[in-house]
């Protein structure tokens, strides 16, 4: 029987602790495993991909460790991994569209519905925007709540926060005019 494997190693970034994962050499996990729904995640990466998890390192996770290591010091802004994205056609849609905003740019969850075509769906872009299984790399923290407050995030909001921070740090505020030309 030919078992497929997601090989999870432990990251540690400033803001606490992601697993990574990688299935058939692209990252398919990166999240955070303080998270309540950190098992859940596993299990539905699992089931998709019809694999187990086992603990190990590849040449894959050590890059992926060493982007997210240029990322977390504000050298890196883009991220470029080969990723594997595991949910619906909408879903995906979802996280497609988080990967075009910029670094240091925030969105509302009205803006990434128009963004996506689904200006009358906030309500199931913020449940795809949850279910992201990979955090930091796939930047859903980008988002935030209507008033500009942050909102639910699978690390917790300091983490949120830090991220956004690390963000801004290296970044000048020229983001207004992306927002707007997003805008149906």
């Amino acid at each position: 029987m030919n078992t497929q494997i997601i090989t999870t190693s432990i990251y540690t970034s400033p803001c606490g602790s992601l697993m990574l994962g990688e299935h058939n050499g692209h990252i398919c996990l990166c999240d955070w495993t303080d998270s309540t729904h950190a098992s859940a995640v596993i299990s539905r990466l699992s089931r998709h991909l019809r694999a187990t998890t086992a603990e190990g390192s590849s040449e894959l996770l050590a890059e992926a460790a060493r982007q997210l290591d240029s990322y977390f010091s504000g050298q890196l802004r883009h991220f470029t991994l080969p990723l594997c994205l595991c949910g619906t056609p909408f879903q995906k849609s979802v996280w497609e569209a988080l990967l075009s905003i910029p670094f240091g740019a925030t969105l509302t969850y009205g803006d990434l519905a128009a963004l996506v075509g689904k200006q009358q769906a906030v309500r199931a872009v913020a449940n795809a925007v949850g279910a992201n299984a990979i955090s930091v790399i796939i930047p859903c923290h980008r988002i935030i709540g209507a008033g500009g407050a942050l909102t639910g995030y699978a690390g917790g909001l300091a983490a949120k926060s830090a991220l956004l921070n690390i963000e801004r740090k290296c970044t000048p505020p020229a983001y207004d005019a992306y927002k707007q030309k997003k805008r149906p």
